[in-house]
């Protein structure tokens, strides 16, 4: 059974409450909040086994040398993994994306070539491959989505050729919730002998992620938005790759020997950790993706399936709001406008009820214009959410709307 209002229970920031009543924290896709589980491991670990992991031989070294690797199989438990090296620990999903960008891309990318994304990107799966195309010479290509923030496949096919190199996908817009069918995708891309890359940041909150049955050639997500810590993130790659790119950072411990002449460096995944490796983040990331492993992927999203077509159904209910992505295949985020009042006073309102959602273009500008706006107001669902939360949300919305219809 899941029951959501014991897992609240497990987030102490959600028992805090602010302005003298209980919070309703709608803005999960932005970052997800911790559950004591997380907060009780990072803690221990600074109390008892801290150290720099990979570089000492006492005690606390070699403990949080062993917790850290074993964070590492965790994650290639979690993302279904063959082997624990094609696991490598970035600051974010950002800079997982831009490890890519820079290692493979600089490596692979020529003029004549051409980089394919989607109109739904958000700018860390953008800007990285706009930067990439112009110093390698090569082209970006953005394959378009339907009025309803649909996957068109007919769109995205017809722009693989055989100049497609590598394919930059969201398995689910930040923005829009719209999933997209990353296995089919990865099929077409790899028909033509393109590299496919998934962002996975917002999907790996909510439905399983497996890299093998997708057959993708690189992932990345966050340890913030799988309700971990900031300063953690990761890049999943298939070894045979990742062994053929050159290191991104330089710097300890990703090295194999060094003289003043030249340098030679480690295997994967050390080649691409250089520096002191964020091991309690690491640590603290497990703890999350472990917390969500017991609670059932499959739980999550059914959970979250049903809130989803529940707000669905009650924001049809406000008036002058219209919700802007509505694909079938959607996930809990919910992006919509209000006419006549402004995101940033909307949200104004809704803190003022004590909800918490997010307004602006969510990093992802270009998508938010192509939809027909400049700024939005979203509303995002984690494990953690209850109808309860969606009808708090209503309700605040419909206090807004009467407040600057009367206005």
């Amino acid at each position: 059974m899941y029951d959501v209002w014991q897992i609240r229970k497990d987030f102490p920031i959600l028992q805090h409450g602010v302005n003298g009543g209980p919070v309703v924290f709608l803005d999960t896709a932005a970052s997800a909040q911790k559950p004591h589980q997380v907060l009780d491991k990072m803690r221990t670990v600074y109390e008892t086994a801290y150290a720099n992991a990979h570089r000492g031989s006492y005690t606390f070294a070699e403990e949080i040398t062993t917790e850290f690797e074993a964070a590492r199989r965790t994650v290639q438990n979690f993302v279904n993994a063959k082997e624990a090296r094609e696991i490598i620990f970035t600051r974010n999903a950002t800079e997982s994306i831009n490890l890519v960008a820079a290692s493979w891309g600089e490596k692979n990318l020529h003029v004549g070539d051409e980089v394919l994304i989607s109109q739904a990107e958000h700018h860390a799966n953008l800007v990285p491959w706009q930067n990439i195309c112009e110093k390698s010479g090569a082209k970006l290509v953005v394959f378009p989505i339907a009025d309803d923030g649909s996957y068109i496949k007919e769109e995205y096919e017809k722009h693989l050729n055989e100049r497609t190199k590598l394919v930059a996908i969201t398995a689910m817009s930040n923005v829009l919730g719209t999933v997209f069918p990353i296995k089919e995708m990865v099929k077409s891309a790899h028909t033509y002998g393109a590299k496919i890359l998934v962002d996975a940041c917002q999907y790996a909150v909510h439905q399983k992620v497996d890299v093998q049955d997708w057959d993708c050639d690189f992932v990345a997500f966050s340890g913030h938005k799988t309700y971990g810590p900031t300063g953690i993130g990761v890049l999943y790659g298939k070894a045979e790759i990742l062994s053929l790119m050159p290191p991104y950072q330089f710097g300890g411990d990703m090295i194999d020997h060094v003289t003043y002449q030249k340098t030679t460096f480690a295997d994967i995944p050390a080649r691409f950790e250089a520096g002191t490796a964020a091991s309690v983040q690491a640590i603290g990331m497990a703890e999350g993706l472990k917390y969500m492993l017991a609670l059932g992927m499959e739980n999550i999203e059914a959970h979250e399936e049903e809130l989803t077509n529940y707000a669905t159904m009650r924001l049809n209910e406000v008036p002058r709001l219209k919700q802007v992505g509505t694909a079938i295949d959607k996930g809990g985020v919910f992006s919509f406008d209000v006419t006549g009042i402004h995101p940033q006073d909307l949200a104004f309102v809704l803190n003022k009820e004590n909800v918490a959602v997010r307004t602006g273009h969510h990093c992802a500008e270009p998508l938010v214009n192509r939809m027909g706006y400049t700024s939005l107001t979203r509303a995002s669902l984690g494990l953690y959410n209850t109808k309860e939360d969606i009808d708090a949300l209503i309700a605040a919305l419909l206090k807004a709307e009467r407040f600057f219809r009367e206005d």
